[in-house]
């Protein structure tokens, strides 16, 4: 079964320890699928004067120093676009990084599954992440008109990002953008219909007139939506976290699998930290039997394996992704 596997830094450096070196690490890293980043979207330089805070591609302020990214102060404290740059070539271009990119691609090829990340914060989030969150959700509730020209003017962006992404001998381009929690999208699937799914279609149509296939990382549930994301054309759907509402990935899986591709499905919240040895075991080779049957299956972690891990956890996982028992 193909797969993708990571660690954090934490866990990795105790099985680093564990083992007394790190070439256990070559038994997962870069197996099946390998990816590129052509596009600076997502990157928060640190301030010189404060590096604990950072200012993204909108203008943001973000605090950077804890393990997930905080936002401080967002680039649109009012409704309002006057000042919302337009798309910038020059910005979003980076001829020596796209030759990079160019450069692994043609070193790591060989019997592997190549991506380009387009943008990771898609549309739905690059909204909240200009706005705030809370005034995002007021804007799609109570200001449409605003919030539909917001988005109308990050879909640009992403629009000109997929461009100079489909220039590079890929197979496939991915984007990130989660719009659910853990009992639903969280602007509601009418919402995301109204305000998403045509830039979306869009998008995965520009992907697909150029022979490349179009992954999602879209993280919570996002169960509601998987027969719209189907007929957007999204061909793979990551990261299926089992534990929110309506993503058993064997029900997703009966339901959808002869439709698009699930990437993902082993619990990062319940079954990697909580669960023993052997039924992390166990776990792994239902997903790789019954997932895996007719085809459409990455086996993946929904997150990568966490610091808080214990040791013997994390070794089952490992063990488990590289010596695949499916019986």
């Amino acid at each position: 079964m193909p797969f993708w596997l990571g660690f954090q830094s934490g866990i990795a450096k105790r099985m680093d320890e564990h083992f007394g070196h790190d070439r256990w690490r070559a038994s997962f890293q870069d197996k099946y699928l390998i990816g590129c980043d052509p596009i600076e979207s997502v990157v928060r330089p640190p301030l010189a004067e404060d590096p604990t805070l950072a200012r993204d591609y909108f203008g943001s302020l973000w605090r950077i120093d804890g393990l997930a990214h905080h936002l401080e102060q967002p680039a649109l404290a009012e409704p309002s676009l006057d000042r919302f740059p337009r798309p910038d070539p020059a910005h979003l271009r980076n001829p020596e990084r796209l030759e990079r990119c160019r450069k692994f691609i043609a070193n790591n090829r060989e019997e592997r599954y190549v991506g380009a990340a387009v943008w990771g914060t898609g549309l739905y989030e690059t909204a909240w992440c200009v706005r705030g969150f809370e005034d995002s959700l007021a804007d799609a509730a109570g200001d449409e008109v605003f919030y539909q020209e917001l988005v109308d003017r990050i879909a640009e962006h992403v629009d000109m990002a997929l461009d100079i992404a489909l220039e590079l001998p890929v197979d496939f381009v991915s984007f990130g953008d989660d719009v659910g929690d853990q009992n639903g999208v969280t602007i509601g699937p009418d919402r995301w219909r109204r305000y998403f799914k045509a830039h979306w279609a869009r998008f995965c149509g520009k992907a697909h007139a150029a022979g490349k296939k179009v992954f999602l990382h879209s993280c919570g549930s996002v169960a509601d939506l998987v027969p719209d994301l189907i007929e957007v054309g999204i061909d793979i759907l990551d990261p299926i976290q089992p534990e929110p509402r309506g993503m058993n990935p064997y029900a997703l899986k009966k339901a959808y699998g002869d439709r698009i591709t699930f990437h993902g499905g082993l619990g990062s919240q319940t079954t990697i930290p909580f669960g023993t040895p052997s039924s992390i075991r166990a776990e792994i080779g239902k997903l790789c039997r019954e997932m895996g049957r007719g085809g459409g299956y990455i086996l993946k972690p929904a997150k990568a394996v966490r610091d808080e891990t214990p040791l013997e956890n994390a070794l089952a996982v490992l063990d488990a992704f590289v010596n695949q028992e499916t019986a």
